[in-house]
């Protein structure tokens, strides 16, 4: 009775949805992060299961139409693990995963599966192969946001500590600057080699200009 309502193409369907979001999924519960593997998992079977009703009834419509809900619904979602703490941003990453999940799961729906394992095996190929494009391939530079303190009757020799770190980043910009009771708190955005960042440290920790900072 049940196999009269169920097209065994649309069951062939939700266990490759399965798969995917699962394959995508591990790789984030591994890492510990905010939305793991069922999160994703959850998401691509969803996202294949709206795909498949609005292309089933659309009728003479468009058959899109409803599964084109699921990138700003899938957006909210993706949002939700991003979190900023200090001047660093997290969970970009994993809303990206989230984002293509998503994605995979519609082509799936859609019918094609060999389409979304191609972009299965991308993505995967991106998540793993990072740390080595870093390292071998892409320029060792990052970009640090560097906040530090100078007492206020000192305001002058300020242009001396962005002359210092101007010879040990690659570049430098003032983003802002405050003044503190007898402090000035300065925030300058620097874009340095990841072998300098030693000697940025060792220069902030002797400076006598210098009487706090975070990096």
């Amino acid at each position: 009775m049940i196999a009269e309502f169920i097209e065994i193409h649309d069951v062939y369907k939700a266990a490759l949805s399965l798969v995917a979001g699962f394959i995508l999924g591990y790789e984030r519960e591994m890492k510990d992060k905010a939305a793991g593997l069922k999160t994703i998992t959850i998401i691509c079977l969803g996202s294949t299961l709206f795909t498949i009703l609005s292309y089933k009834y659309s009728g003479s419509g468009d058959p899109t139409r409803i599964a084109s809900y699921i990138v700003s619904g899938v957006g909210f979602l993706g949002a939700g693990v991003i979190f900023k703490e200090g001047f660093t941003v997290y969970g970009l990453t994993t809303a990206g995963i989230i984002w293509i999940s998503a994605a995979i799961g519609m082509s799936i729906g859609f019918g094609e599966a060999l389409l979304a394992f191609v972009f299965l095996i991308f993505a995967l190929l991106i998540i793993y192969s990072s740390k080595l494009l870093n390292r071998f391939i892409l320029p060792n530079h990052s970009s640090r946001m560097l906040r530090f303190e100078i007492a206020a009757d000192c305001a002058e020799e300020r242009f001396q500590v962005m002359q210092d770190l101007s010879r040990l980043s690659k570049s430098i910009k003032e983003v802002n600057m405050e003044r503190n009771n007898d402090a000035l708190i300065i925030n300058a955005e620097l874009y340095l080699n990841d072998k300098k960042i030693t000697q940025l440290e060792n220069y902030l920790l002797k400076s006598p200009y210098i009487r706090s900072f975070s990096l």
